[in-house]
């Protein structure tokens, strides 16, 4: 379990680092050298603790956090657009 939550820091850091990041589980898996098994578990993990969301297209972004005088301007990237 020690390597798991390692590795799912590693996930949380490299979403923290770049803003506005998107990776599928594919992407994610090469940039972190981790098993596809593993790789979903940890992503899963994220969604779980809303760091992280999965939208439409498959991609994973980080939730937007609501809090501060212009929350309501930030675009979230895991809400679904109105047509």
């Amino acid at each position: 379990m020690e390597l798991l939550d390692t590795l799912t820091e590693r996930v949380r850091a490299e979403f923290l680092e770049m803003p506005g990041l998107r990776l599928t589980v594919a992407q994610v898996q090469r940039l972190c050298g981790m098993e596809r098994t593993i790789c979903g578990l940890v992503l899963g993990s994220l969604v779980k603790a809303n760091f992280l969301c999965v939208k439409a297209d498959g991609h994973y972004a980080r939730v937007t956090e609501g809090s501060g005088a212009n929350a309501d301007l930030r675009l979230d990237p895991c809400r679904a657009r109105a047509s």
